[in-house]
């Protein structure tokens, strides 16, 4: 399918699915599918740099916070529209998402997470001790109650996450569809032979750093007009990093569609925990599907659906030359 049919068919999906949000007439399925949304993007950010290129990222939080600071710094300097903020945050998410790799991507393996993991640790003290942004208080954003021609605020916020998350799936199978994917699963299967064979492994995961950075820098940006209170303990929230990693592996790692469908899924679960039993539970789900799935499934939803098909021919012809053997003729 070409990228331009693609994209024109994710927007008639994602108008479709505005409209029958406001058929409903429920805020709070705005609130909830923003939420959803939101982690689609997070989950196709991480994926490109997780999945494509194998390196595991555990500061994902650390550049969803970032993100969301740079709306509310940009904010208290000089108010922007919402649009010029998000680029805004992934402009800034993605640079430092380059300086991160170009410290970061020598290490591999666990050495490298352990990284990620230490950059969002830092990040976190960095901010606590900003009073600009409001420090360890936090800080408010008072976003207008109604916004023409959406009315409520909500709406307007769930469509900037709607094409955020249109724009995060073209991206990934641009990527996934073109020389630069090869790259990174060139550096995913084998990397030391990828080098040998001149390939430019470095140079192509600092852009999958840069991309993935960006991404979820902008998917943090709408965040504190969605909040409306904004404090390091949310933004650097434990959830953000484990749903980020937890929604590929459970939806499949190796295909754009795959992070779109964990997304979904467990993004949906959460949601309806949140409203029948708790919050508290969200990360309960998170370690019970994701246990589940390495035992059963550890490629994934995509990963069991392609073996599925893949074995299906096999197993009929297998039946039939059985039959055969038996009747001593060939169906």
């Amino acid at each position: 399918m070409r990228s331009s049919l693609f994209l024109v068919i994710c927007l008639v999906v994602g108008a479709a699915i505005f409209a029958a949000a406001l058929v409903l007439n429920n805020d709070y399925y705005f609130f909830a599918g923003y939420v959803v949304l939101q982690y689609v993007v997070l989950a196709t950010a991480w994926n490109i740099l997780g999945g494509y290129c194998g390196y595991v990222n555990f500061g994902s939080a650390a550049f969803f916070a970032l993100g969301a600071y740079s709306t509310v710094a940009i904010h208290k300097l000089y108010p922007l529209p919402l649009p010029l903020l998000v680029v805004a945050g992934g402009i800034v998410s993605g640079v430092v998402g380059l300086g991160m790799g170009y410290l970061t991507l020598r290490l591999r393996g666990a050495f490298f997470a352990i990284a990620t993991l230490a950059l969002a640790v830092v990040l976190q003290t960095l901010i606590v001790n900003w009073d600009f942004v409001g420090g360890s208080r936090g800080a408010y954003i008072v976003r207008p109650e109604a916004i023409a021609p959406f009315g409520s605020y909500i709406k307007y916020l769930f469509l900037i996450m709607m094409l955020l998350a249109i724009g995060a799936i073209v991206v990934a199978r641009l990527i996934e569809r073109s020389r630069l994917g090869y790259g990174f699963a060139t550096i995913r299967d084998d990397e030391v032979a990828a080098e040998a064979s001149g390939v430019p492994t470095l140079r192509l995961k600092l852009i999958a750093t840069t991309i993935s950075g960006a991404l979820m820098g902008m998917a943090g940006a709408p965040f504190p007009y969605y909040i409306g209170y904004l404090q390091p303990s949310s933004a650097f929230g434990l959830d953000y990093a484990v749903n980020s990693i937890a929604m590929p592996l459970i939806g499949g790692t190796t295909s754009w569609v795959g992070p779109l469908v964990g997304a979904i899924l467990l993004g949906t679960l959460q949601q309806v925990a949140t409203v029948t039993i708790s919050s508290a539970v969200n990360l309960l789900i998170v370690g019970l599907l994701l246990v589940g799935f390495v035992i059963v499934a550890p490629n994934g939803i995509i990963g069991l659906v392609q073996k599925f098909i893949r074995h299906r021919p096999v197993a009929q012809v297998g039946r039939h030359k059985i039959e055969a053997d038996a009747s001593g003729h060939v169906p």
